[in-house]
């Protein structure tokens, strides 16, 4: 058990994911252990980005990205028939502050993005330029999505830039 004193970010109230269930029921639930955190999470933000990587060839599929609404990672679970939802949404609320905090960045970072494209989605005219809104935000988003499973797969800092970089 890692102390309070070891990791000031980890209340000493607070149980580690692995401490909160057991190992094996954790990876059963496609939930990483170290972490706390789940990839199918990415599966909200990877739903928006194959809508906008549809829009260049099908102009219609703009209104359903438009239909995509952001979702936190407890909304997210709460909402879905993910088997193991409540122990997804307890790992991550238990999960260690300072991963968390980088992982919201992160998925924040994600939603304005989104966000700020439907709007500006909304003002074009032409599907030209929703098209190219929807190439634009892809570049964007797909790389921090990539971050984000790192993050949630227990990637090192140095193994992120890698993978960003390479």
């Amino acid at each position: 058990m890692t102390s309070t004193a070891a990791n000031p970010a980890r209340s000493s109230a607070a149980p580690r994911p692995e401490e909160q269930a057991g190992f094996a029921e954790l990876r059963a639930a496609n939930i990483n252990p170290r972490t706390g955190l789940a990839t199918d999470y990415l599966n909200h933000f990877n739903e928006a980005i194959m809508l906008l990587e549809m829009i260049p060839d099908i102009p219609e599929c703009a209104e359903d990205f438009l239909a995509w609404r952001p979702l936190s990672y407890a909304e997210h679970f709460t909402a879905s028939s993910f088997k193991a939802r409540d122990l997804a949404i307890a790992t991550y609320q238990s999960a260690d502050a300072r991963i968390r905090a980088e992982f919201d960045s992160i998925t924040d970072a994600m939603t304005a993005i989104l966000t700020a494209v439907g709007a500006a989605m909304r003002e074009a005219r032409q599907e030209r330029t929703r098209a190219r809104l929807a190439e634009q935000a892809t570049t964007w988003v797909k790389p921090l999505v990539m971050q984000a499973g790192a993050i949630i797969n227990g990637a090192a800092e140095a193994d992120i830039e890698y993978i960003m970089t390479h």
